[in-house]
């Protein structure tokens, strides 16, 4: 019989874009499918010029942006592709976490085959979906829950959250025929969660892991620092006591943890945090999911409001939250009493407020990657232009190159492949053991390096 194998189809030499195949004997499974951040996708892909719907899988295919696998996609996906469809030959599908990178190519699937998610990832892709122009598709969810294995033919797959920035990641520990294979997802070991991705390596050092693909987002070159939310919490208050009148701020919408700390904030220094209808929807839809009080609520928490963006047309996740909305004159009136989260794509709406200038805008997310980031000049031009001033208070979603190094170390897997990184060869410093991955290369669960 064949020994159990691992191929490394997406995340190599790049950030994002995770795809892995595990075999062990018949059964085949697919860790994550999601599009890459890398550079190759934007030599032929970039704003609105996207794959068409009639033909997505043909589009990418043309340009080597998804493998060429047969019986893992949709017939509809595969329309006028030159790749035939075929019965699904995978037999299960498991995703670590509801971040585009390695969820977000889902809808091309084919929905025969079983998606095992978290009860929150799932909540989280439908609010999403509910809220976004992102379609992930039709397909068999199937909802694991922490720490309890989950039977695919001969192999197990054990699931533990880690800490993200996103809520309710995971990483997996897999049980072949010839050992284990461990996969960290995408992870932390400075966020409120922390003690998740401790016990989460804890559990893969005790099972001294054959194989570990680990993620290594910030291994290489990185300026950025290693604050924790709590050091954000530190920044925004210092910004806060030196404000009298609007502060701004931005972040990702699905930080549910930068949001919580910009809420607390803004009751520490008696205002309100007005977020967007998308960001009021996206914590309405995850209040269940939380300990009554741990997440500020839409019409439940007295220092949360919702920005009454104006529009000719209002989606239907919008509606719930027009009444009570306040008003660009409110805000600029009585500017002193609040927070406004705004997002990139809702500069537009400083026409209207005209905040005072030196007004602070507190950019809570990722420095840009480049020099010649696009999106980060244009945000400086709106910046400059209302006299804005800026400031960076932002705690990665991803562990630091000390903590990722410190991991191994305690881990000591038998072979470490580093993915989701543009800097692999980082790795080598830690020993023999480290194997940088090559696209669809296959390798040997269990099997000695030379």
């Amino acid at each position: 019989m064949a020994r159990p194998t691992v191929r490394f189809l997406g995340g190599v030499r790049e950030i994002g874009g995770n795809k892995i195949v595990v075999e062990d004997g018949p059964e085949k499974i697919l860790f994550d499918f999601g599009p890459s951040f890398s550079p190759a996708f934007e030599e032929y892909y970039v704003d609105f010029l996207q794959p068409r719907s009639t033909s997505p899988i043909k589009d990418l295919l043309e340009f080597g942006l998804v493998p060429r696998l047969e019986g893992l996609y949709s017939p509809e996906a595969l329309a006028q592709a030159d790749l035939a469809y075929r019965a699904p030959e995978f037999h299960a599908v498991f995703i670590t976490h509801a971040h585009a990178d390695h969820a977000g190519y889902l809808r091309f699937l084919d929905p025969s085959i079983p998606v095992y998610v978290g009860a929150g990832t799932r909540q989280l892709l439908a609010a999403i979906e509910n809220s976004t122009s992102q379609d992930y598709g039709d397909h068999d969810f199937r909802i694991f829950h922490d720490g309890a294995p989950v039977r695919v033919g001969s192999m197990e797959v054990v699931p533990y959250p880690v800490d993200h920035s996103i809520p309710f990641a995971y990483g997996y520990l897999v049980h072949t025929s010839e050992g284990s294979f461990a996969y960290s997802g995408d992870f932390r070991k400075h966020g409120p969660r922390a003690e998740h991705s401790t016990r989460f390596f804890d559990a893969v050092a005790r099972e001294k892991p054959a194989v570990m693909a680990i993620e290594g987002t910030r291994a290489g070159p990185d300026p950025r620092a290693n604050l924790s939310e709590g050091g954000v919490r530190d920044h925004v208050d210092h910004i806060l006591r030196d404000t009298a009148d609007i502060a701004l701020a931005c972040t990702y919408p699905r930080d549910v943890d930068r949001l919580t700390t910009l809420y607390q904030a803004a009751v520490a220094a008696e205002r309100t945090l007005v977020v967007s209808y998308r960001t009021a929807f996206l914590l309405q839809s995850l209040a269940g999911l939380y300990p009554a009080g741990a997440l500020p609520l839409p019409g439940s928490s007295p220092h949360l409001a919702v920005y009454g963006r104006r529009k000719k047309r209002y989606f239907d996740y919008e509606k719930a939250f027009l009444d009570t909305a306040l008003a660009a004159e409110e805000v600029k009136s009585h500017g002193r009493r609040y927070l406004l989260a705004l997002d990139f794509h809702h500069f537009p709406e400083l026409i209207d407020l005209r905040p005072p200038r030196g007004t602070p805008y507190v950019h809570s997310m990722s420095e840009p990657f480049s020099e010649d980031d696009v999106s980060d000049h244009v945000m400086h031009n709106w910046l400059d232009h209302f006299g804005l001033q800026f400031h960076q208070a932002h705690a990665s979603g991803h562990a630091s190159a000390t903590e990722l190094y410190e991991i191994i170390r305690h881990v000591h897997p038998g072979t470490l492949y580093p993915i989701h990184t543009e800097h692999p060869e980082a790795f080598q410093r830690l020993g023999p053991h480290v194997r940088l991955p090559e696209v669809g290369a296959t390798y040997t669960i269990g099997e000695s390096l030379p």
